[in-house]
């Protein structure tokens, strides 16, 4: 039931000057209706600012004037015509406009309306307060003419505390937000764009999800049901786009059961660690709900995943381990949540654990057993005990070229997907389980005196060569007497010592990550993010917005899950290359207070393009970058932005970054050549 009428100020006495017409907007109850105000012959009038045929803003259209003196408003998207304070139609049409009662008074113009009336739950309601339900806690997207019904009801979600919406300035980097969220957490965060091409940049950030095992969830607006087929405006067939990046894609139609395949989607992109979408008709997603309207939960809905491979697979592994004196453990992204255990199996047979670089971080290179990253973006301590070992036992990883895991020692790989395994080569011992199950099951197996050779002296051994090697390139840096940018060694050796132990890491790709890799030594607490088997430039700063998003899901969902992310600081690591892509997601940090530290290596270079040119023997061509003064650029979005040229100006300058209540970005000259 509507509330009593009221009248509400909508101009100044002589705003609107004679023969015109504006877009004035009333609110009330947290909902906003905007008219089309005229002034014509000396009389106002208040019109409803929607054309019935197409929706245009009548607002933003004319008075115009035929020679024999008739004048109508007309309407800014295709032209028809009303009377300009009656709202007819010349010619005795019948769809004409809504008119207002006004009132002129000394301070000004207003409009008589009634209350508004009880919002309708609409099926999105339903829809996104499943999402909630779910624990879904961060959307991120673009509000956009094909979602407005759909963000509607997100907003009413954010207005119930249950949820927080956070406006990018382009679509792939709420993809790449979410992407890393769901990596980061286990849980997926929604990424929202309307039709046409908002969806489709959407693509590269769920292919970095789908391709790293990361849930995520997209939402996406689509055209009006009784245009589907024609080719409308931004009219692209979405399911089928979406069909090879999304294991479940569907349609929200008029029937659908509309909190169940919401249900579905969360659920698939859970149990999958996939890309789960929907796709919203403009005109569904305004439709009522129907009375008593399912609306999901996810309890009783996921299985524990707790299974244990089977005993013929243990028994292969563990004669395996118990024939071996050097075995060495190797870590992917798939460990992320099981290192507990890993680490005390290791503690146990008193071996090295190596990570992928996707795995960076998983364990704190301080760590007596922690044998650094192995690969292309490694350090001398993995590949040494890889080659040394004799026995390789694999939880989690890829087996990817640039990890370069060798197929030449006895392995056992462990995944708790049976694709993974044997991906690209047999694999000795093969073992389909649960990681955390299988590691507990090893160690019990194994007992407390399990014969191998106490590795830990050669682990600390092999750190202290290593460090005296970086410590020699350190004095490779010529910065403060003008004959080289500062090298990579010294931004990461100073980062190694300023990081907070609890900061989660978003790393781009690029020259930076090879550095990162290499020459950053990571906390146990810390937790690294990036690109991996997608390998896409310009992941970093907007995973960093989707880590702040992680550390805020506490706020929304009382899931002890979320506690472990809770205020954590994060830090972003990109190159001039990746930040390129998104720079101006720096206003999106800046507008929503999103407290992150960047550390920018600037060489005007797609560095990492330049040296696979000169390592194929190709002439260098087209990688140089002109860039803006990318400090400038941060301090003039509201952030603080701190140029550093010389390796003496590192320490302070990360140290102010890291002290700012906002973002921050130290843009440091660096020396492509000294990576």
């Amino acid at each position: 039931m509507a509330n009593a009428k009221q009248w509400h100020k909508v101009a100044e006495n002589d705003e609107l000057p004679e023969g015109r017409v504006k877009t004035v907007v009333v609110e009330t109850d947290g909902n906003s209706r905007s008219f089309a105000l005229t002034h014509y012959k000396g009389e106002y009038a208040a019109l409803d600012n929607r054309c019935p045929h197409q929706g245009g803003p009548l607002g933003e259209g004319s008075i115009e004037c035929a020679d024999d003196g008739e004048c109508y408003l007309r309407c800014p998207w295709h032209g028809w015509d009303y009377h300009p304070t009656t709202g007819k139609p010349p010619g005795g049409y019948d769809d004409g406009i809504e008119t207002f009662p006004i009132q002129i008074r000394d301070d000004g113009v207003y409009i008589e309306l009634e209350g508004e009336p009880a919002h309708q739950t609409t099926v999105t309601d339903v829809m996104a307060k499943t999402m909630t339900n779910w624990g879904v806690t961060h959307v991120l997207g673009m509000v956009g003419h094909s979602n407005l019904g759909l963000s509607d009801a997100v907003r009413l979600e954010e207005q119930a505390g249950n949820l927080e919406f956070i406006g990018i300035r382009h679509e792939g980097a709420a993809s790449f937000a979410a992407s890393a969220f769901g990596k980061l957490t286990g849980r997926p965060a929604a990424c929202l764009a309307i039709a046409g091409p908002g969806a489709t940049n959407l693509m590269t950030g769920l292919w970095d999800a789908k391709v790293d095992r990361a849930p995520i969830l997209a939402l996406t607006g689509q055209v009006n049901q009784q245009v589907f087929g024609p080719g409308a405006f931004q009219e692209l067939p979405l399911k089928e786009a979406f069909s090879a990046v999304a294991t479940f894609s569907h349609l929200a139609l008029p029937g659908s059961n509309h909190g169940e395949l919401m249900s579905m989607a969360i659920r698939s992109s859970i149990l999958h660690r996939d890309v789960s979408h929907i796709i919203f008709p403009d005109d569904v997603q305004t439709q009522p709900a129907a009375e008593g309207a399912h609306v999901g939960t996810g309890e009783d809905r996921i299985a524990p995943s707790a299974i244990q491979p089977p005993s013929e697979s243990l028994d292969a592994a563990t004669e395996l381990l118990k024939n071996s004196k050097r075995p060495v453990i190797i870590v992917g992204h798939g460990a992320r949540f099981c290192m507990k255990g890993i680490i005390a199996l290791a503690e146990r047979l008193g071996c090295p654990i190596l990570t992928t670089f996707k795995g960076k971080g998983l364990i704190g290179d301080d760590h007596p057993c922690a044998g650094g990253v192995l690969g292309r973006s490694g350090t001398p301590v993995a590949s040494w005990f890889m080659n040394e070992s004799d026995c390789l036992l694999v939880f989690g990883a890829s087996f990817s070229n640039h990890t370069g895991i060798t197929p030449k020692k006895p392995t056992i790989q462990v995944d708790f997907d049976q694709a993974q395994i044997g991906r690209f080569h047999g694999i000795d011992v093969p073992v389909w389980g649960e990681i955390e199950v299988t590691c507990g099951l090893l160690q019990e197996r194994m007992g407390s005196h399990p014969g191998t050779t106490n590795q830990r002296p050669e682990i600390a051994e092999r750190w202290q060569i290593w460090r005296a090697e970086k410590a020699k390139r350190l004095l490779e840096d010529h910065s403060e007497t003008g004959e080289s940018a500062v090298s990579s060694v010294a931004i990461l050796d100073v980062l190694t010592r300023l990081c907070p132990k609890n900061a989660i890491i978003a790393c781009d790709v690029g020259n930076n990550t090879y550095s990162f890799g290499r020459y950053f030594e990571s906390s146990g607490d810390q937790a690294v993010l990036m690109s991996g088997y997608l390998g896409s430039i310009g992941f970093g700063y907007p995973a960093a917005i989707g880590a702040w998003c992680a550390t805020r899901a506490h706020k929304f969902n009382d899931d002890p899950h979320w506690q472990q992310f809770k205020d954590r600081p994060v830090v972003c690591i990109t190159g001039d290359g990746g930040f390129g892509q998104y720079p101006w997601e720096v206003n999106t940090a800046v507008k929503y207070g999103i407290n992150l530290t960047h550390i920018l290596l600037r060489n005007d270079e797609l560095g990492k393009i330049s040296k696979e040119q000169r390592a194929g023997e190709w002439e260098v061509w087209q990688t140089s970058l002109t860039n803006p003064n990318i400090a400038d650029h941060v301090n003039s979005c509201g952030g603080l932005g701190i140029r550093v040229t010389k390796k003496s100006e590192l320490e302070d300058a990360i140290k102010r970054a890291f002290a700012y209540d906002g973002p921050s970005t130290v843009e440091v000259i660096s020396d492509a050549g000294l990576i």
